[in-house]
């Protein structure tokens, strides 16, 4: 099966995303949509981190069955494994720089979760049946809601979601200690027991990718993909009565709400690009997508490096002497700060779109 040119759009279009969120020019100056919500609830911001684990599962069909055929069962399941540690490797990079203090140095991470929903995702698609994997991922779901709501916490008790009271905090605590978020410093946004629901993301996107490959007229997969997207939408919502989307605790809940709405947006690009044929808007996107990983590492690096090179006699950073001399004279602050941070997008367009045309993919 050749690439879906829709799935790859959509992985461009949350890559994006996710650089223009993470480097706005200054963080005194965000628009509220750009900000993730403070603790229960979501903002767009939250829905983009789990639409990029959701298409990681989406892909896990499409790439992998071909390579079955052609290299066998073991060789993919090798070929999953190193990928897998190349990528958890990247983000311990990018964790630990540039000072690499080891004693304190935070495990988890984007590309560390990213990895770890991947692995298990795709070991759990090549050993076992459509079936199995749809009573994985709910199983997952539920067991996780039943643990975080129902197993006692020392010192806070059953059902506490507070950050520093809920189960997964204190899993975090007493297994990583030092070595979590430090901004919060009592829970990690993507820590060991979060991750178990966000593996289930994962595996709702492999199903989804089984279903792209079900070989039904592209109209009926566009369609039953809408339709899907609605009910989890609504589901997760409703779900969120008992067990409250947040996306720190990655509660199952949030994981139903931003799969579904994750469904419905590759069921308005593949009825775009698929069904009617409409292409060249998605062009751009791709650009990005079929080098997704590699592009947030590098924007992540370089983002990080213009934070720490100190220039003038204030030594203050690169970053900000950017920001100040070129962008705020432009507009008032929020619109200067999201100017940068659509600059910066653009300016790793550029690189990408000189890589797309000469062939060059960085595959992780």
């Amino acid at each position: 099966m050749t690439r879906l040119l829709s799935v790859d759009a959509l992985r461009g279009l949350t890559v994006a995303a996710m650089v223009l969120v993470n480097n706005p020019g200054t963080w005194r100056a965000v628009y509220p949509p750009l900000r993730h919500a403070p603790w229960h609830g979501w903002t767009p911001t939250d829905v983009i981190f789990p639409f990029f684990v959701f298409i990681v599962g989406v892909a896990i069909p499409l790439a992998l069955e071909p390579r079955i055929g052609s290299a066998g069962r073991g060789a993919v399941v090798f070929r999953v494994v190193r990928r897998s540690l190349v990528i958890f490797a990247l983000g311990i990079i990018l964790n630990g720089f540039p000072e690499y203090a080891w004693a304190t140095l935070r495990i988890p991470g984007v590309l560390q979760r990213i990895a770890v929903c991947y692995l298990v995702a795709a070991l759990i698609y090549l050993s076992t049946s459509t079936r199995a994997q749809a009573f994985i991922a709910s199983g997952l779901l539920v067991g996780y809601w039943l643990a975080m709501t129902m197993v006692p916490v020392p010192g806070y008790g059953a059902g506490d979601l507070s950050p520093a009271g809920n189960l997964a905090a204190y899993i975090d605590r007493a297994i990583l200690g030092p070595h979590i978020w430090q901004v919060a410093k009592v829970y990690d946004p993507e820590g060991i027991l979060s991750t178990v629901p966000a593996a289930a993301t994962a595996l709702l996107g492999v199903l989804t990718g089984t279903w792209l490959r079900s070989g039904r007229g592209a109209g009926v997969i566009a369609t039953r993909l809408a339709v899907a997207g609605i009910v989890g939408v609504a589901v997760g919502e409703l779900w969120s009565w008992w067990f409250p989307i947040n996306k720190s605790l990655w509660t199952s809940s949030y994981v139903v709400l931003t799969t579904g709405l994750a469904v419905l947006a590759l069921a308005a690009c593949y009825w775009l690009v698929e069904v009617r044929g409409w292409r060249h808007w998605a062009i751009p996107f791709a650009v990005l997508g079929v080098n997704a990983l590699v592009l947030f590492f590098l924007s992540t690096l370089v983002a990080r490096l213009l934070y720490v090179l100190r220039v003038g006699a204030e030594a203050r950073s690169l970053q900000a002497v950017i920001f100040d001399r070129v962008f705020a004279p432009l507009a008032s602050p929020v619109n200067a700060s999201l100017g940068f941070a659509v600059a910066y997008v653009i300016a790793w367009w550029a690189i990408l779109c000189l890589l797309y045309r000469w062939n060059i993919r960085l595959r992780v």
